[in-house]
């Protein structure tokens, strides 16, 4: 027993140093980039909002109007398009999940795989690896589009439940409304960056090197978007208007 132990460590050991010190900094770096990019949407300051803290003011400004409006309908419609949004990523993050469960074990495939890439010498467990880090990403993000899916129907149930008249009683499901949909807009946002990330990961697969340039392309996309976007300047100056 102690024999077949010491042979699996060691084994295990063999297959880690196929790996270079730089693959372990670029995939941290990676997951460090992908966590603080979120972080610094989400708690942007009141000097400099992202525009996903901008949108949340908007969707409190639309649970309050759709009060007044009759018939509601295409309030109704707007939550539809944001269900049938989700779903398609959710959909999408699943055939890539797929495909990569697909991949890993496949060592004919992903040597033919390193082939065209023109990268030889590498033992299919390190693209096992690889493929299993991008699919735990497109899972993440999954996870995100389904949790935001449901909630943007328990959105939908609190705005049916809205009385209609303009009553204390309305405002006040119009405020939990909002509140859901400006969750389920968060859980929404954070899976497509989950998605922008596992676009840069799939570049590992050729080098660390262009992992870490991928990693800080996608940041400066994500970035350029939140804080340095045409729509975000529309959308600022529609609220200081």
């Amino acid at each position: 027993m102690d024999d077949l132990r010491y042979e699996t460590t060691m084994e295990l050991i063999e297959r880690i140093q196929h790996f270079d010190p730089l693959d372990g900094m670029a995939i941290a770096f990676a997951i460090l980039a992908w966590i603080g990019i979120g972080y610094r949407i989400e708690h942007s300051s009141d000097k400099y909002p992202s525009v996903s803290r901008l949108m949340c003011q908007y969707r409190r400004d639309w649970m309050v109007n759709f009060l007044t409006r009759e018939p509601r309908i295409f309030d109704a419609t707007i939550m539809t398009i944001m269900r049938d949004g989700t779903t398609f990523f959710a959909s999408t993050c699943m055939i890539g999940i797929g495909a990569g469960f697909a991949l890993i074990g496949n060592q004919e495939r992903l040597l033919n795989i390193a082939e065209d890439l023109s990268i030889e010498g590498v033992p299919a467990f390190v693209w096992d690896i690889k493929i299993l880090v991008a699919v735990l990403f497109l899972t993440s993000a999954f996870l995100k589009f389904v949790w935001a899916h449901r909630l943007f129907g328990y959105c939908a149930v609190v705005m049916a439940a809205a009385p209609n008249d303009n009553g204390e009683q309305a405002l006040k499901r119009a405020n939990q409304a909002a509140s859901i949909n400006i969750t389920a807009a968060r859980a929404f946002n954070r899976g497509l960056r989950t998605v922008y990330f596992t676009l840069a990961i799939l570049t590992w697969f050729v080098g660390p090197v262009l992992l870490i340039c991928a990693t800080l392309v996608t940041v400066f996309i994500i970035w350029r978007r939140e804080f340095a976007s045409e729509s975000r300047r529309v959308l600022l100056d529609s609220q200081t208007s």
